[in-house]
């Protein structure tokens, strides 16, 4: 595995550090190192995001990981999901100590850092390389949409959610590997730059392909998946939500591109607004609700929900707790948090649904 660290300044443990909170949670293709955010200085990254120390240190400064670390990083990846995908300018000096440091740049954002006239100067100079992960191919090499799901002989389940930034991808990688254990053989498909950079072997930067070909490209990857592997289950992740007026192409084409037999519903019932600006000038919007969610998947998909997945955030656990009985109650479906419960509530389902017979 590739050696990184992780630049989150003011971001980590918070829906901004999505990436960088994914990956010290889970990543086939990069072992981290170090996460670079002042605000945490000298915590350990596991007890920020879990509660639970992982061994993976918190530094103040790129400067300082380069310094305290006993290895060097091949990497350092942007740990930040920014709004409309652009580097924050407080990332530029850290960007450029990586670089002169002889560290190469992993980036998820819209942002190329590669065709960043200073930025590539200074990698040319310094010889490291900067990688921009949020690209989509070129246009010869994308896919139209073909209908090809019914050919598929495998369930497709993706993970959607009431809002953006809220654990859809985290939810699909645990579901993935608990079905895995189950002995389900069980593929997860990205959608997001964080997929992609854990090492999904399948999945596009969904928000990156133009409109023509987005259906397509992620039916293709799901195919693909189906066909190389072979597995009885496809997770997708999720992008924004089916509500969100910010976010209207991520949902609404994973439906389509998958034609899913269920779906899982993540939730934050603690948020009171939904995640698209970091402006608190500009108006907020009303966050989604599970009956609004569950409608507009079965309008569009022709499927229902199978399982509730709570993101904790703004909530105490007794709260979580109180909810996510609630919620069994109302909607009768399982709910769990599945980083602190674990998954098998919503595994059980999926399994009685699709596989008890087979």
């Amino acid at each position: 595995m590739e050696t990184a660290i992780v630049l989150c300044e003011g971001g980590f443990g918070n829906p901004a550090g999505k990436t960088a909170a994914g990956l010290v949670r889970h990543s086939l293709r990069f072992k981290i190192i170090g996460i670079v955010d002042s605000f945490k200085a000298g915590m350990d990254a596991g007890e920020v995001i879990d509660g639970k120390r992982n061994g993976v240190p918190v530094f103040s400064s790129v400067k300082e990981a380069l310094s305290a670390l006993p290895e060097k990083p091949e990497f350092m990846i942007i740990g930040v999901a920014t709004v409309g995908g652009v580097l924050p300018d407080e990332f530029r000096q850290p960007v450029r100590d990586a670089i002169e440091g002889g560290v190469s740049i992993m980036s998820g954002l819209h942002e190329w850092l590669s065709e960043d006239e200073e930025l590539s100067a200074l990698a040319a100079r310094n010889g490291v390389a900067l990688h921009d992960i949020r690209r989509e191919p070129p246009l010869k090499k994308l896919h139209k949409y073909m209908d090809l799901m019914d050919k598929m002989d495998c369930i497709r389940i993706p993970v959607l959610g009431t809002d953006a930034a809220i654990g859809k991808r985290t939810t699909a990688v645990v579901l993935t590997k608990a079905m895995n254990e189950r002995g389900i053989k069980t593929v997860f498909v990205a959608t997001g730059q964080t997929g992609l950079m854990q090492g999904s072997k399948y999945g596009i930067p969904l928000d990156a392909i133009r409109g023509d070909y987005v259906v397509g490209e992620l039916e293709h990857a799901i195919a693909s998946a189906c066909k190389e592997e072979k597995p009885q289950l496809i997770i997708i992740e999720g992008q924004g939500a089916l509500s969100h007026p910010a976010y209207v192409t991520g949902s609404r084409a994973i439906m389509s591109a998958a034609k899913p037999q269920a779906v899982v519903l993540q939730h934050a019932p603690g948020r009171r607004t939904r995640s698209y600006t970091d402006d608190d000038s500009e108006p907020q919007l009303p966050m989604g609700t599970v009956e609004r969610e569950s409608e507009l998947i079965r309008v569009t998909g022709g499927c229902d929900v199978i399982g509730i997945a709570i993101n904790p955030e703004s909530l105490e656990r007794e709260e979580a707790v109180k909810i996510i009985a609630e919620y069994e109650e109302k909607y009768g479906l399982p709910t769990c948090d599945v980083l602190v419960d674990g998954p098998d509530k919503i595994v059980d389902a999926i399994i009685t649904r699709f596989f008890s017979k087979k």
